[in-house]
């Protein structure tokens, strides 16, 4: 079903910098088809006459043409264009249609959503690897004062070299700005309990349920900081931890406790302390969100350590062996 009228549509491929009446320039965007949509706006693939590319084209919807909205949307594109980021999707341009709906031109990503990404059985370390990947794009953002709010696999993106993308940055929100603490759902989503899955809240205090953090499922603004992007990275996590092993270590599981625990001072106090710890475990070293027994750190000692060790033994068995035998 076509959601869109045909003038809309005709609107969408008249898109232009330029005055329609220079025919030497003629529509800078020719839009091709939908990408996917979501609660403000709906993402089109469309080439860039003007720069010979093809380019993702984020559009409002008609039914989001307020001026909240239009407002929200010029936002997020500028926060886009602040985040010069490996992670985060670079913008292109940003203007308005014919009947005044804001669009940006941004980056195509190729590749797969993180959720989509899993289902190909990469092992734990690929999956903590790209998890790495994911902590250092929204660390970037938090070192820029800005909060994403809707974390989840199907906003993470990853590409056929291992690239990471955070992307749909509608529902960030630059620290020390005012909002007011209201909440509306997508038309037609029934309300959702906080923790619980369902649509993604669109409004002033945003998110997708699963993935919120309490305070900011209660909307609770003056709470919502750092900490619940830390939060919704600790569910991610959880998935990923989950889908690749049935016992998974338990300094792992200690590091996404800490990180989606219920109140946000026994969280990580940010993201850099959480991916230090991802880092540390990848490198068979403690981690700060669990204390080992003596036996686990030897375990870990001889693990990390294992072909000096091997070595050492072969050599004292040699040794032994020679004694032996000169002694016989």
């Amino acid at each position: 079903m076509n959601w869109m009228s045909d003038d809309a549509m005709d609107h969408l491929r008249r898109v232009s910098g330029h005055d329609e009446s220079d025919d030497s320039y003629g529509p800078r965007y020719d839009v091709q088809d939908e990408i996917a949509r979501g609660g403000m706006g709906t993402v089109f693939r469309a080439y860039d006459r003007k720069l010979d590319r093809v380019v993702a084209l984020k559009v409002l919807h008609e039914a989001q043409a307020g001026a909240s909205a239009q407002a929200r949307m010029m936002q997020e594109a500028r926060i886009l264009a602040q985040l010069e980021h490996p992670g985060i999707v670079p913008v292109h341009d940003v203007g308005a249609l014919d009947d005044g709906r804001v669009f940006y031109a941004m980056k195509l990503v190729q590749g797969n959503r993180l959720d989509h990404y899993v289902r190909d059985r990469p092992s734990l370390r690929e999956r903590l690897r790209i998890f790495e990947r994911i902590c250092e794009a929204v660390a970037f953002a938090h070192a820029n004062d800005v909060i994403h709010r809707d974390l989840k696999p199907g906003n993470i993106m990853v590409g056929p070299f291992g690239e990471v993308l955070v992307m749909d940055w509608g529902v960030a929100k630059i620290l020390g700005t005012d909002e007011a603490a209201t909440m509306v759902l997508e038309p037609g989503s029934p309300p959702a309990a906080a923790g619980e899955p369902g649509s993604t809240h669109v409004g002033t205090v945003l998110g997708t349920p699963g993935y919120m953090a309490p305070e900011q499922a209660e909307g609770r603004v003056d709470l919502v900081d750092r900490r619940a992007d830390v939060f919704a990275l600790g569910k991610i996590l959880g998935e990923l931890i989950d889908e690749a092993s049935t016992s998974p270590p338990r300094r792992l599981v200690a590091l996404q406790r800490k990180a989606s625990a219920t109140r946000p001072e026994d969280r990580y106090s940010g993201v850099e302390q959480m991916v230090n710890d991802i880092s540390r475990f990848l490198e068979n070293e403690s981690v700060s969100a669990y204390r080992e027994q003596w036996h686990e750190r030897a375990g870990r000692f001889v693990w990390r350590y294992r072909a000096p060790i091997a070595l050492i033994l072969a050599y004292l068995a040699v040794r032994a062996l020679v004694l032996f035998f000169a002694g016989s």
